[in-house]
């Protein structure tokens, strides 16, 4: 499983938005690795931000 895949499971499963921080935590993976990710994820249109900072899944 890819790094996009890990952020994809870890926002599936949460009930709330949750910062690149706590993303970090929950998967085990570095916080800059999760930023790259969450990135190109924004430009696909999977993930979204509903807040500054803080992401979910679309």
């Amino acid at each position: 499983m890819d790094i996009m895949e890990k952020v994809l499971d870890v926002l599936k499963t949460s009930e709330e938005a949750l910062k690149s921080k706590e993303i970090s935590e929950i998967a085990g993976i570095d916080k800059k690795e999760i930023d790259k990710a969450i990135k190109k994820l924004k430009k696909e249109d999977k993930v979204y931000s509903p807040k500054r900072c803080y992401y979910s899944i679309r």
